[in-house]
């Protein structure tokens, strides 16, 4: 289970919108609960590093961007608790290609955005197995 807050489930929209026909991409930082639940605080917008011809169905965080938002989360005594990406003109649901390049643990924030709109917004997280992901309960805050 993730909890977030409205401000940063439309910023997610707002980035999908603004990437749009590309994928957006970027880090979710919070903290975890000792019940196991994921607290997403904030968003950490990341450029998409993929190939311009591929943007369209696929992002790339590039490791210099992965240091900087795991830097960015401790200078707060935060950790990154998942990553989130939009599937242009395509639903909310986790692709072959996310399951092969997603870790245990982390939530996967995925929004559907179609037309230019961002759509559904769903949560996911992969099993420890990697056979597959799980819909994550997705509760929204203030």
């Amino acid at each position: 289970m993730i909890t977030m807050g409205l401000d940063q489930l439309d910023a997610i929209r707002r980035h999908g919108e603004t990437d749009y026909p590309h994928e957006c991409c970027g880090m979710l930082i919070g903290s975890f609960q000792s019940s196991g639940r994921k607290v997403a605080e904030e968003i950490f917008p990341i450029s998409n590093a993929q190939d311009d011809a591929a943007k369209r169905d696929r992002f790339l965080i590039a490791p210099e961007d992965v240091l900087r938002g795991e830097r960015h989360a401790r200078k707060s005594r935060r950790d990154v608790v998942g990553i989130y990406h939009s599937h242009p003109d395509h639903p909310a649901v986790p692709s072959e290609l996310d399951l092969e390049h997603a870790w245990p643990v982390y939530s996967y924030v995925i929004v559907s955005v179609r037309h230019g709109r961002a759509e559904d917004v769903c949560s996911w997280e992969l099993r420890a197995d990697r056979s597959r992901f799980d819909a994550e309960d997705l509760l929204k805050g203030p």
